[in-house]
């Protein structure tokens, strides 16, 4: 009796220490069985509590009726499959009749609670059927990027979403993206991410970065083209609209529109080209967006229209010709100028860090989701890389990047160096990386071209 005590006391202790100082062991050891049979015991009485139950059907209160036996209690949704996962518990939900997805949602909080669970997620996958996906401890805490992610063309794993799944960046379900955050809110992190996942892939990364270059030039042996003021972005911007203008060419050139061949293998974007013939696909980073449309005298006005104007072009147009948008900035609003609503329209992915004001929340989900907007002024400002993340659907998600330093990024891109494509349209914009830190490179246009 004395030893299993003993046992007893130390496998408590353990799963204290676990808890305290590795939840996610924690969770792999102890939590799952416990938080499993903690949701099968109490799961019809907290479905009753939260409201979530429907009456038996008449006929079976009506054969109750003629047979003296009990009215039949109220019925909660059939649970269809309990999945355990390394951050949480995954549960398939029936729905019954006349009940809806809505107050699944509505409950959400109440349900976490009730089960003792971090967070609590729902989310239809088709009619009837609900998907509850409950967190056993905070993911963003620490964040652990799961060993296997669905990698793609285009689509890249940058963060963990609050219920534990991958939030992936797909830029061909969603090409242009708007990213605010003030200062030290984890946003030149999440650029990190998102560069060093990129840097494996074939695509041309094009940099625009008005701060002389001090957040992208580290990067720039995985770059093909970048900017570092200005003027130079005015140009390489005008070059980027050329250059989707011959793709449109090439396009309309493939486009075999014959009798003989289906409606299907019509060309209409560069996806549809045979690989041979297919252009590298661009990804634009610019960062610090409002430093391009900020001015003080007429000739600045005049490029921060001819600016503008190109971003909105790009923006409208660069999809097809696989020109994608991605835009950074700490303050995002209307008083930015002329043309600053109409790119934002066109920014369909929307990140939003810490940022110091409402207006930038309201311009980044204003449009999208009243409850994303006061998710984003409530992140604390000592939680460094906590996002919210939205799209037009409406929906969002609370997310955060694993840590990546400008070491590290710069490391991964240096490997990938020579994936970087030399584009003759963007030649001229190059990175010339024959500099020492007493004698910095240059980024302008007429910097010299490396081999």
């Amino acid at each position: 009796m004395t030893a299993f005590t003993v046992t007893l006391v130390l496998v408590v202790a353990a799963a204290g220490l676990l808890r305290w100082r590795r939840p996610a062991w924690y969770w792999l050891t102890f939590g799952i069985t416990f938080a499993a049979l903690r949701v099968l015991v109490r799961y019809a009485s907290v479905m009753d509590a939260c409201g979530l139950t429907v009456p038996a059907p008449r006929w079976r209160l009506a054969f109750a009726r003629m047979t003296n036996r009990p009215v039949p209690e109220s019925r909660p949704p059939r649970i269809l499959r309990v999945r355990p996962t390394r951050t949480g518990l995954v549960l398939r939900l029936k729905l019954r009749p006349g009940q809806d997805a809505f107050d699944i949602a509505a409950a959400s909080d109440r349900l976490r609670h009730s089960f003792s669970m971090y967070g609590v997620t729902s989310r239809e996958l088709r009619s009837g059927v609900i998907e509850l996906r409950m967190t056993g401890y905070d993911v963003l805490k620490r964040v652990q990027m799961p060993a296997k992610a669905d990698t793609r063309p285009m689509r890249v794993p940058v963060a963990l979403r609050e219920d534990g799944s991958i939030h992936y960046r797909d830029y061909r379900a969603i090409p242009h993206a708007l990213t605010l955050g003030a200062t030290e809110s984890g946003k030149s992190v999440y650029q990190r991410n998102l560069v060093a996942g990129l840097a494996p892939m074939d695509v041309a990364l094009v940099g625009i970065d008005c701060k002389q270059g001090v957040e992208l030039f580290p990067l720039a042996r995985r770059f093909s083209a970048l900017a570092d003021n200005p003027d130079t972005a005015a140009e390489l911007l005008d070059a980027l609209v050329a250059l989707m203008e011959d793709v449109y060419q090439l396009i309309r050139a493939e486009q075999r529109i014959t009798a003989d061949v289906p409606d299907a293998e019509i060309a209409a974007d560069i996806w549809d080209l045979p690989d041979h013939l297919r252009p590298t696909p661009i990804v634009v980073l610019v960062d610090e967006v409002a430093e391009l449309a900020l001015f003080a005298t007429k000739e600045e006005e005049k490029r921060r229209d001819r600016i503008i104007t190109a971003l909105v072009r790009l923006a409208q147009l660069g999809r097809a010709a696989g020109i994608y948008l991605e835009v950074c900035g700490q303050r995002f609003g209307s008083e930015l100028g002329k043309g600053i609503t109409m790119l934002r329209a066109q920014l369909t992915g929307r990140t939003a860090h810490r940022v110091n004001d409402e207006t930038s929340a309201n311009m980044a989900f204003g449009d999208i989701s009243p409850d994303a907007v006061l998710a984003a002024i409530q992140i604390p400002a000592e939680m460094r890389g906590i996002a919210i993340a939205g799209d037009s659907t409406g929906g969002w998600h609370r997310i955060r990047a694993p840590h990546t330093s400008l070491r590290q990024a710069a490391n991964i891109c240096n490997r990938y160096a020579d994936r970087a494509p030399e584009l003759p349209e963007l030649a001229p914009f190059r990175p010339a990386l024959t500099g020492t830190a007493a004698d910095p490179a240059p980024l302008s246009k007429t910097a010299p071209v490396t081999a």
